[in-house]
């Protein structure tokens, strides 16, 4: 059977895909190495939140490869796909696999929390989050602990996932990273996805910025 290429994940999701990658590695790095201000690390934090809330819309109203509905599987249906991990033949399947659609409900949980913690955070001398005043001060300290916690969890879902996807390259033979940045992967047939616009997605982004900069602009007291 002949394999061609097929166009499989839109602009928008591997726009937020490698945009997350960059804003989150800024992060760390800001965090850990302070290559950048505590200031930048708070104003890339309110662009991942943004884009976190993007793409959950975006799994509901979006292209069909991003809609949680097309790649969610019951249990009984990871569990009929775990054993073709190990096997050295690609998936062949036109969106995330019944695996890895739950790393990517797993990985915006974890990316969701890690922000909305953030804007509780805070250093108690000149770094504070918008809403760090709206709580109390054991509050604050309790989400700044959760915060700093999360991070270390992230980099090691991050870590999994770079395996996975190394994996997936090597053993498989699945062109992952070449698919995400192409947007088209090679199958037996066309999968028949349907795509949303853009316009609909700078829509939806441009309402997930609003309500992020709302909460950032007259959160604190």
């Amino acid at each position: 059977m002949s394999m061609q290429s097929h166009r499989v994940w839109d602009l928008p999701t591997r726009i937020f895909h490698w945009a997350i990658f960059a804003l989150v590695l800024a992060q760390w790095c800001s965090a850990e190495w302070n290559l950048w201000s505590m200031d930048w690390h708070f104003r890339m934090g309110y662009a991942v939140l943004a884009l976190v809330l993007f793409r959950i819309a975006w799994g509901f109203v979006g292209s069909d490869s991003a809609r949680f509905s097309r790649f969610l599987a019951g249990p009984a249906a990871v569990a009929d796909y775990a054993p073709g991990v190990m096997r050295r033949v690609p998936s062949a399947r036109p969106g995330h696999n019944p695996l890895g659609g739950w790393a990517v409900v797993a990985m915006l949980v974890l990316l969701l929390a890690q922000s909305l913690t953030g804007l509780f955070a805070t250093d108690d001398i000149s770094l504070y989050g918008p809403l760090s005043e709206r709580v109390s001060v054991d509050t604050a300290e309790r989400l700044t602990s959760l915060h700093k916690t999360l991070t270390d969890v992230l980099v090691a879902m991050i870590a999994l996932h770079l395996v996975a996807v190394t994996w997936y390259s090597l053993w498989k033979r699945e062109g992952l990273v070449a698919s995400m940045v192409r947007g088209r992967k090679r199958l037996a047939g066309d999968p028949g996805l349907r795509f949303a616009g853009l316009g609909r997605a700078v829509m939806v982004l441009g309402i997930c910025a609003a309500m992020v900069w709302a909460v950032v602009e007259f959160g604190p007291r």
